[in-house]
């Protein structure tokens, strides 16, 4: 069976990251911004991509 392209994302934060808190940090940004934690994250995933292929 073909692998299919999804509309959806879900992220697993590992235990060694949690302390950072960074799914709290974007809910205050995405409420200081008048956004979606969703915008904000796909907004952060383009820019990485972005600077990623500028590297190739």
């Amino acid at each position: 069976m073909p692998k299919q392209l999804l509309d959806k994302l879900s992220i697993y934060v590992p235990k060694t990251r949690l302390e950072e808190r960074p799914v709290e940090r974007l809910v205050e940004l995405a409420e200081k911004k008048d956004r979606s934690v969703n915008y904000l994250v796909v907004e952060a995933i383009l820019q990485y991509l972005k600077q990623e292929e500028k590297r190739k």
